[in-house]
């Protein structure tokens, strides 16, 4: 046999008995991913979850005055779809390696680093981070294996987590909702087909409880009656008119929304009850 060809043979074949000997075994610190959606914007963290397993932890295995990975394995990453501000502190869009410098018991920092390819702090250059976060621990219940999560969640704010051992260290994450919001109503009907009366009734009943946009919304719901005159951009447009307190105009409204809404029973039954209770009561402050 050729030498050559029985070398490439040989290569092959112990390629092979590589490739079959493995076994698929659980790691000691599994990959874990959390997901949350703040607002219109959507936050990853991509983390390897370690266990305590009877060991000191902070100020032991993760020692003050050291940078930490925030987990194990390679570094932790946390994805933002869009600009937010994390403690009051803007960071733009991205991915970002995660990390955290416990400087004491009563202080840490989180580090926000560009470099995404890190293998826990190996080739880790300052000069790529950028964010630091003050964050103050606190005792919590324990925590066998670590985890993020989120919490106090409302319309634009939430809580990002770390909890492990006895600590629990948290980030006030705040989006920019309201910014987003118009961008998308602007992109929306600015594409809207012209007998799309629906998004034009939709973007305006967005704004009813943001007052310093009525003068747009009553604009665009005067556009939506126009493609089409039905009970529901009137509704919304009585809802808009009551909300500054002209129940004049909001109970005129109301009343005509009733009687189209005879005109199309199965779509007004779902807002019949709330019609008719706003149109009682608003024809009492006229």
């Amino acid at each position: 046999m050729n030498k050559h060809l029985f070398c490439l043979l040989l290569f092959l074949l112990i390629c092979t008995y590589t490739a079959s000997a493995q076994v698929v075994l659980p790691q000691a610190s599994p990959a874990a991913m959390v997901k949350q959606t703040i607002g219109l914007t959507d936050i990853t963290v991509n983390y390897h979850a370690p266990s305590v397993k009877g060991r000191k932890i902070f100020g032991d295995l993760v020692p003050y005055g050291s940078l930490w990975r925030a987990g194990a394995n390679e570094a932790t990453l946390i994805t933002f779809t869009d600009d937010l501000f994390l403690n009051q502190e803007r960071v733009p869009a991205g991915t970002y390696s995660f990390f955290i410098f416990p400087q004491s018991d009563s202080l840490w920092q989180v580090v926000l680093n560009k470099d995404t390819g890190l293998w826990g702090l190996e080739g880790y250059n300052e000069l790529d981070d950028v964010a630091y976060l003050q964050v103050k621990p606190k005792k919590n219940t324990f925590t066998e294996t670590m985890q993020f999560s989120f919490s106090d969640l409302s319309a634009n704010k939430g809580k990002l987590n770390l909890m492990w051992e006895n600590m629990k260290v948290t980030l006030n994450v705040e989006t920019e909702v309201e910014k987003k919001a118009l961008a998308n109503i602007n992109e929306a009907l600015a594409k809207a087909a012209p007998d799309d009366w629906y998004i034009w009734a939709q973007s305006a009943e967005y704004m009813l409880p943001r007052k310093e946009h009525h003068e747009k919304a009553l604009e665009w719901v005067n556009k939506s009656i126009a493609i089409k005159d039905n009970f529901f951009n009137n509704w919304i447009k009585a809802k808009l008119y009551a909300y500054n307190s002209e129940y004049q105009m909001a109970s005129s409204l109301s009343a005509k929304a009733i009687k189209l809404g005879t005109t199309e029973p199965e779509s007004y039954k779902e807002y019949a009850s709330q019609i008719e209770r706003a149109y009682n009561e608003w024809k009492k402050r006229k």
